[in-house]
């Protein structure tokens, strides 16, 4: 396993790391979580990600069960929540939800209850909050720091702008600031990584946990020639993937990528997320394998990192034409 500095902070993180999202309490229960934690740890995967939405709640449980049983060293291993969309649903109260302090650290004494730990090493507002005052929410991860219940803050799909907003406030009042966002990155979704961010990795820095490095599982090649009974866009709920992400033109993409995959002698999944990976300023990749099978082949992405030649990476921008285009100045 490699492993990355978070942005500009001190923490390293495993190249390649595992989450929950869709997977926990809804496609696999607490023997396959179990088993699947155990291969990444194993592996070296030492960050699991999280948050107090997924399922419901539930995610957060079962990961906290899982951790319990498994009575790791917490020093060996880093968890994170996420705060903003609350748990409850649309049983969601005022209050129950958003950036405000008062949510920011009651959602933080949740999350650690669910997860059975002390403290979280990443904890990240999920969303901006435009109700909120950027302000606010900076002080009260500030706080949350200072009593030692996370150890980093940081952001999930913020615009740079708004990132960098974060950074001028905590400036302002000697606070810190955000180390790390977690943006959506694959070969579909390039934007905010390779062009929006550029200036924020050169300045104050930015660490980078990536979600979906295959698209929800498109650019694993699973989806060529349909829509597999069990898989994620076949979840009931989760419409909105499929509509937009199962397109003919990104389909036939994909299945240009499966035969590069093919000579190379790796599969789709474990091209596309070398891919990502190869990438300097993504830290780590979120993976989400519900199956022994696909954890495994995940993995083998960092072997298939070492075959991403210029001439490779050439090929792979000729087949997906996705490059974001870059400001001339």
């Amino acid at each position: 396993m490699e492993y990355r500095r978070l942005g500009k902070s001190g923490l390293q993180v495993s190249l390649l790391s595992f989450g929950s999202w869709v997977s926990f309490s809804k496609q696999i229960n607490d023997k396959a979580a179990d088993e699947l934690m155990g291969i990444a740890y194993d592996n070296g995967i030492n960050f699991f990600d999280n948050a107090e939405v997924y399922a419901l709640g539930e995610s957060e449980k079962m990961m906290g069960r899982v951790l319990k049983k498994k009575k790791w060293d917490r020093t060996s291993y880093t968890v994170s929540s996420k705060v903003f969309w609350g748990w409850r649903g649309k049983a969601n109260k005022p209050n129950q939800s958003g950036l405000s302090r008062k949510h920011v650290i009651e959602a933080c004494d949740e999350a650690l209850k669910r997860l059975q730990v002390d403290y979280l090493d990443m904890y990240f507002c999920h969303r901006p909050d435009k109700n909120t005052p950027v302000e606010e929410t900076v002080w009260a991860m500030n706080h949350l720091i200072q009593q030692g219940k996370i150890l980093y803050w940081g952001t999930s799909e913020w615009s740079g702008v708004e990132i960098m907003e974060a950074h001028k406030v905590a400036q302002h009042y000697r606070l810190i600031g955000p180390t790390m966002e977690q943006p959506q990155y694959n070969l579909f979704e390039r934007n905010k990584m390779e062009n929006e961010f550029l200036q924020i990795f050169k300045t104050v820095g930015l660490g980078t946990t990536i979600w979906s490095p295959l698209a929800s599982g498109l650019l694993s090649g699973k989806y060529n020639d349909g829509i597999p009974k069990g898989s994620r866009f076949a979840l009931e709920g989760f419409d909105w993937l499929k509509e937009r992400w199962v397109m003919d033109e990104k389909v036939r993409k994909v299945k240009k990528l499966s035969e590069l995959a093919k000579k190379l002698g790796v599969t789709t999944a474990a091209l596309s997320i070398a891919w990502c990976i190869k990438n300097p300023n993504v830290s780590t990749a979120i993976l989400g394998a519900t199956k022994k099978s696909q954890l495994l082949d995940n993995l083998k992405a960092l072997d298939t990192m070492q075959k991403l030649t210029p001439e490779v990476m050439e090929k792979i921008e000729e087949i997906m034409k996705t490059k974001p285009a870059l400001p001339d100045f």
